[in-house]
């Protein structure tokens, strides 16, 4: 038997006309200011409470040393988040931006300065953009093993677009001022 859709539901993509694909998203999380756990897990939180997108994987915590932060600066928590949304990615990184507000995230001028809070759109989708607020996929993230490590731990298989197998990038980089944080954990309710 075929089922017929009921002419009394009302489809919201129907009355926009807009078709919105699932995309699989990376996202980095890190903070070295303040209590840096709480500020991360509160990022997942507020990720995974957002409406269209569904975390589906968190990786493990990672400490990590300052990247070409200025003198002084403490060593960063980073994690990965995977998450599948409808969302476009304007719209996820205006989410990014407001949960990194909602932490108290100062924007200065001086580069990689410390933060409560970082959120980064690493990946989303097959999405390709090089504006200046926003840039897909990250411009960095290749050079970066606090987001290549903690992705790979999830998805060893994934690819970075442009860049290549993930794997294979953090074999050239390495993982040197990179700490495992067995005794600090994600949680995804």
């Amino acid at each position: 038997m075929t089922e017929t859709p009921n002419p009394n539901i009302v489809d919201a993509d129907t009355l926009t006309g807009e078709m919105r694909p699932i995309r699989r998203v990376v996202l980095s999380i890190g903070s070295n200011l303040g209590d840096s756990m709480s500020s991360l897990q509160g990022a997942v939180d507020a990720i995974a409470d957002t409406p269209d997108v569904w975390v589906t994987s968190v990786s493990p915590v990672y400490e990590t040393e300052p990247v070409n932060c200025p003198p002084g600066s403490q060593n960063f928590l980073n994690a990965v988040l995977l998450l599948d949304t409808t969302l476009a990615a304007n719209r996820l990184l205006e989410r990014a931006l407001a949960v990194e507000d909602a932490y108290a995230r100062e924007r200065t001028d001086v580069a990689n300065a410390p933060r409560t809070l970082d959120v980064d759109l690493i990946v989303v989708g097959d999405r390709r953009s090089d504006t200046e607020t926003l840039q897909l996929p990250h411009p960095r993230a290749a050079e970066r093993a606090f987001v290549l490590k903690p992705w790979f731990d999830l998805e060893p298989d994934a690819e970075l677009p442009g860049h290549g197998p993930i794997g294979e990038l953090l074999a050239k980089i390495g993982v040197e001022g990179l700490i495992l944080r067995e005794d600090l954990v994600l949680d995804v309710e």
